[in-house]
């Protein structure tokens, strides 16, 4: 079956009755207990994406919280340095969440507070979700509840204190490899047995379809401010822009993409940039550029990196935010269809770039988007000049600097 893209309907949309988009990606696989709750929500958040107050106090918080829009500059010294492409950056970072998570956390306390619950719960893993949960939370009076696996409490330290600064409580996750997966298999196990009083936030474009439509919804704020800021700048649309991401579950890619994907590719091309691990390990976390196979985790048919016997395989990366062994149905959905494409970096090169950028540049990004600047610093000196590369910098490196630190022998904020 060939799959294909419905003009002028957001991706989010596209699903079926069941949930799934191209009958292939996505679903809604999950224990009866999770049924009714699920349903309820489905059906508050379809009332309130036409609410007109909501929709108010949604671009309120964005505007005087968060202080969107977030900057879209020049990285001039970058360019005069690699030849060849323009590169620019949309600097998500310099919200005060310092990610784009701060997008979703919002609009998911503002659904918990409409559904009368006082209590919300997350998973986290590079600890930006959990950080924004808990900075949003006590904003909004919500008590904040978050699971982190123990090596990504180790290695993410100064985002736990944050969590615990702002008042949630950060619970240790000691099962399977100690990481976001498990940490996302308990933060679901906690809701299952709690979802009357809480509300569960799922920190990217990933779980049942639902979770998967909040999301994308949040973050497609970063698009619409870009869309615009292209205009201011340009004039038009550049007529050869490519917009690069990194993608972990995916929610900051389809947030960047999101009003650009009835583009023609062109013209404006997507590219998502996973981790693809240590050049000394034959693991990674980059099941799109792997030709990884279809397996069900967390809710979701998707493409899940796996071991011979069909379980869910091992990853690894130095990013905690990308080492997850799946990914968002809306990228396998946007893979199959060729709308986007999808590479991998590896940890050293995403160090490089780190180095590279921080040093020529004002910005300082975390690991994550270090992945898609890798790409960026490999694809400009190959095109040419009227050629616009975008970077989603959605991430700050604050949070890695002791890792970075270890890894470069110095740390540039």
């Amino acid at each position: 079956m060939s799959l294909k893209i419905r003009k002028g309907v957001p991706l989010i949309d596209q699903h079926d009755r069941n949930g799934m988009w191209g009958g292939k990606f996505g679903g809604n696989y999950i224990p009866e207990t999770l049924k009714k709750p699920i349903d309820d929500l489905e059906k508050l958040f379809s009332k309130l994406r036409k609410d007109k107050k909501f929709i108010e106090e949604r671009d309120y918080y964005f505007k005087n919280y968060v202080g969107s829009p977030t900057p879209f500059i020049r990285l001039d010294n970058l360019t005069d340095y690699l030849g060849g492409a323009q590169v620019w950056a949309k600097v998500v970072s310099e919200n005060p969440g310092t990610a784009h998570k701060i997008y979703s956390c919002i609009v998911h306390c503002l659904i918990a507070k409409r559904s009368g619950k006082r209590y919300v719960c997350t998973d986290t893993g590079a600890g930006m979700q959990g950080k924004n949960l808990a900075m949003v939370a006590k904003k909004f009076g919500l008590k904040c509840k978050i699971f982190m696996g123990i090596r990504d409490i180790e290695r993410q330290q100064k985002n736990v204190i944050v969590m615990k600064k702002y008042g949630a409580e950060v619970v240790p996750v000691t099962s399977g490899s100690q990481t976001l997966v498990d940490a996302v298999s308990e933060c679901m196990r906690y809701w299952v047995a709690n979802c009357d009083s809480v509300h569960m936030v799922i920190g990217s474009t990933v779980g049942p379809c639902i979770f998967v439509k909040i999301s994308g919804y949040s973050t497609s704020q970063i698009s619409r401010e870009l869309k615009v800021q292209l205009f201011e700048e340009f004039g038009k649309i550049p007529s050869k822009l490519k917009l690069l991401n990194c993608v972990g579950g995916g929610s900051s890619a389809y947030g960047f993409w999101s009003e650009f994907i009835d583009y023609d590719k062109n013209q404006i091309e997507l590219i998502g940039v996973e981790a693809g691990g240590s050049k000394k390990s034959k693991l990674h976390a980059a099941p799109l550029s792997n030709n990884s196979k279809l397996g069900i985790l967390h809710g979701a048919k998707a493409y899940c990196i796996q071991d011979s016997d069909g379980q869910i395989g091992e990853t690894e990366s130095l990013s905690s935010g990308l080492d997850y062994p799946s990914v968002s149905p809306l990228h396998c959905f946007l893979k199959d269809t060729g709308r986007a494409r999808y590479t991998s970096a590896t940890d050293e090169e995403a160090l490089n770039a780190y180095k590279l950028v921080s040093e020529m540049e004002n910005i300082s990004p975390s690991l994550e988007p270090s992945h898609a600047f890798a790409t960026a610093i490999s694809l400009a000196p190959k095109l040419s000049k009227d050629t616009v590369i975008c970077v989603d910098s959605c991430g700050h490196s604050l949070k890695d600097s002791e890792i970075i630190k270890s890894k470069l022998g110095f740390y540039t904020e």
